[in-house]
């Protein structure tokens, strides 16, 4: 996510489906910089990622022995990252966590 492959200002849009959630917070802003640079003026972000202020070592998901990270993150951390790479937030939700998920769960909505 830090070298898309795409010229500057070429995307219309991006959705990063929690894929920030096994990213470390020193190298967001680096995401976030990529995403800013291949969106075109006006163009629309939209990510998902799961809420909280730790780090979950997961050895068992999905059914399957595993060896993953995953970064629960702030709303207000993330917007602010967001904006530090130019992007406005506009719209915000945070929804309580549904059946099998442990933790809130956060969808951020931003244009650059």
């Amino acid at each position: 996510m830090t070298d898309l492959g795409h010229a500057d200002g070429v995307l219309g849009g991006i959705v990063a489906w929690y894929s920030i959630i096994h990213t470390p917070a020193d190298r967001l802003p680096q995401v976030f910089e990529e995403f800013a640079r291949v969106l075109r003026p006006g163009g629309e972000l939209l990510v998902a990622f799961q809420v909280g202020a730790e780090q979950v070592r997961l050895v068992q998901a999905y059914g399957h022995p595993v060896s993953l990270v995953v970064h629960r993150r702030s709303p207000d951390e993330v917007a602010d990252l967001l904006r530090n790479a130019g992007f406005h937030v506009h719209a915000r939700l945070v929804r309580e966590p549904e059946r099998w998920e442990k933790c809130p769960q956060a969808y951020l909505l931003a244009r650059r």
